[in-house]
């Protein structure tokens, strides 16, 4: 269900958005992972970088549901990303991947969270369910250690709720990475960042995405933390190395 202005006052506005591309395989899942949602004050934004497979004519299908889509080149992720969020209107924003599917008390479980708090959180994550051609491999999702997430993203990121005032004081996505965006985003408030976990699972996500399928993310890994000045070149660059042959024997152990 979108957006209601006749919804529960007391329920903040949740802008879910996502960004599509030659998506009509998959968006049909997360379509239908909308529909079921049981929180009934979202709006869904969805930013296509100009697909010609489809996908477009199932976003117009779906109307009654999308509170808001753009068709146009766009340059990745999260300059899509930066365009759903300049017209977001929600209180929380949650990206959900076209090719992932956000379960349906996910929304109502992660708000909850932040009624457990005296002050307001900056991010709010779950669990989620790594999935690959229809099989459970993995779920991921630990309580929140800032002495682990300074060193890499020890979170999950689809379907998280972003509190819209830290965009306000951060600023968009910098469209100068391509994997690693959102942990960069999230590195900016530093120790002070305010989070949540919630013992739930929130989402399905499909394995082969541009972050676990290349390893190119440790680069990106330590470019964010150089960033965020969180180490030093010759250790951060160790450490990206180790963490590479250790993805690298994983996946050839056990494929993941």
């Amino acid at each position: 269900m979108s957006s209601d202005t006749t919804a529960d006052a007391s329920k903040p506005l949740v802008s879910i958005i996502t960004s599509t591309f030659n998506a009509a395989l998959y968006l049909p899942a997360a379509i239908k992972s909308i529909q079921d949602i049981s929180y009934d004050n979202f709006e869904w934004i969805i930013i296509d970088g100009g697909s010609s497979d489809g996908t477009v004519n199932l976003i117009r299908q779906h109307e009654d549901i999308v509170s808001y889509w753009l068709s146009e080149p766009d340059k990745g992720i999260y300059h899509a990303w930066n365009k759903g969020l300049r017209v977001a209107k929600g209180d929380w924003i949650c990206f959900l991947g076209a090719d992932d599917l956000i379960m349906p008390d996910s929304i109502s479980n992660l708000l909850s969270c932040q009624k457990k708090y005296s002050e307001s959180l900056d991010f709010i994550y779950g669990r989620v369910e790594l999935y690959e051609n229809g099989k459970l491999l993995r779920t991921i999702g630990e309580p929140w250690l800032w002495s682990k997430f300074k060193r890499y993203f020890a979170a999950t990121h689809p379907c998280a709720l972003h509190n819209a005032s830290y965009f306000k004081r951060y600023g968009e996505f910098d469209t100068s990475f391509r994997i690693t965006g959102d942990y960069e985003m999230l590195l900016r408030a530093g120790s002070s960042l305010k989070v949540g976990f919630q013992n739930n699972v929130v989402a399905h996500m499909q394995m082969g995405g541009v972050s676990n399928g290349n390893a190119a993310v440790f680069q990106e890994t330590l470019r964010a933390k150089l960033k965020h000045d969180l180490t030093n070149p010759i250790a951060g660059e160790v450490y990206a190395k180790w963490s590479e042959i250790k993805w690298r024997l994983r996946r050839y152990l056990i494929g993941v």
